[in-house]
C-alpha cells in the first residue's frame, strides 16, 4: 500500500523532524479509518530498518498489540496507575529502560486522547530526568496519537468539566505538540460497498 497524501505530509514532516536539532513533538488527531496506525507502522519500519531504535507504546494493550514491538505505556515507562496529581515514574537513570529512551530516535504514543493529562505529563517529567534537558520532553521527538471524538479519559463519577479538564489537550505541554489532522478516511475507500 501506498501513503495518501495527508499521510505523505504527516511522514514528511515527522521523519524531517526526527534527523534535525530541534526535537519538536507531535500529535496527530484524525477518526477512526484514516490512516494513522498504517503512517505509525511506516514510520517505525523506516527507522527501524535503519538501526535506528524506535519504542511504540499505546494506552491500551488492545492499541499496542497492533504496533511491531509495541507495549502499553504504563508498562514501558513504570507511570503510575493511579494518576490523580503529576507523580514520577518510577525509572532509574542507570536502568536499562533509560538507556533505550537515551538511544531512541522516537518514541511513538497511540490513543494519547484517553489518558489523563497528568500521565503525559509525568512522562514528560521523566524524559526531562532521564535526558538531562529541560525542554519538552526532554527532547526527545514524541509521536502522540489518537482521536478526542472517541474515548477521554475514564474518571469514576466525574462530571463533563472534571473530564474536560482532565484531557491532554488542557495541559501546558499540548502547546508545545505540532498538531497534524488526517482526513481522508482509508477505509471508506477502500470498502466502498461496506461504508
Amino acid at each position: 500500500s501506498r501513503l495518501n497524501m495527508g499521510q505523505k505530509f504527516a511522514y514528511d514532516t515527522i521523519m524531517k523532524q526526527i534527523f534535525s536539532t530541534e526535537g519538536k513533538s507531535f500529535f496527530i488527531d484524525g477518526p477512526g479509518g484514516t490512516g494513522k496506525t498504517f503512517l505509525y507502522r511506516s514510520v517505525l519500519a523506516t527507522l527501524r530498518s535503519q538501526c535506528y531504535i524506535a519504542i511504540a507504546v499505546a494506552s491500551s494493550g488492545v492499541a499496542a498489540s497492533i504496533l511491531p514491538g509495541g507495549r502499553t505505556a504504563h508498562s514501558r515507562f513504570k507511570i503510575p496507575l493511579d494518576m490523580f496529581e503529576v507523580r514520577p515514574c518510577q525509572i532509574s537513570k542507570q536502568s536499562s529502560t533509560a538507556k533505550l529512551i537515551v538511544q531512541s530516535k522516537l518514541i511513538l504514543w497511540d490513543e494519547a486522547s484517553m489518558v489523563r493529562r497528568e500521565t503525559i505529563e509525568a512522562f514528560d517529567m521523566l524524559l526531562k530526568d532521564i535526558m538531562e534537558c529541560s525542554d519538552p520532553f526532554g527532547g526527545k521527538v514524541v509521536i502522540f496519537g489518537g482521536d478526542f471524538r472517541q474515548t477521554l479519559p475514564v474518571i469514576q463519577n466525574a462530571t463533563r468539566d472534571v473530564l474536560v479538564q482532565a484531557s491532554f489537550v488542557n495541559s501546558p505541554l499540548w502547546s508545545t505538540l505540532q498538531k497534524i489532522t488526517l482526513t481522508e478516511n482509508m477505509r471508506a475507500v477502500m470498502d466502498p460497498p461496506f461504508s
